[in-house]
């Protein structure tokens, strides 16, 4: 934990020296997108490929004919669609501008 934080600084210092926007973090990939991808595919993975989860999108194939993993991906769906911006980035890959 303490190894995390200690990146995480020298990471915004950088920025920071750079006279960029302070350790402001976008996401790589649309929250938009990766929800409604979830929402109709999610029982194929789809979402989870989009995202670069490969073990977990390839699960969710396997495992499509239980009808579990449509259920999965539309609560998934939702919540993609109600987190900010920041936390999608943080979660799910984001880079800092």
């Amino acid at each position: 934990m303490v190894f995390m934080n200690a990146g995480g600084g020298a990471s915004s210092s950088s920025s920071s020296s750079s006279g960029g926007n302070i350790g402001r973090l976008v996401p790589t990939k649309s929250k938009l997108v990766a929800g409604l991808l979830a929402i109709f595919f999610g029982g194929l993975g789809i979402h989870k490929f989009y995202l670069g989860r490969l073990g977990t999108g390839i699960l969710y194939l396997i495992f499509c004919w239980t009808c579990i993993p449509f259920i999965i991906g539309f609560i998934e769906g939702i919540i993609y669609l109600c987190t900010s911006e920041e936390v999608f980035a943080a979660k799910y890959g984001g880079r800092y501008i």
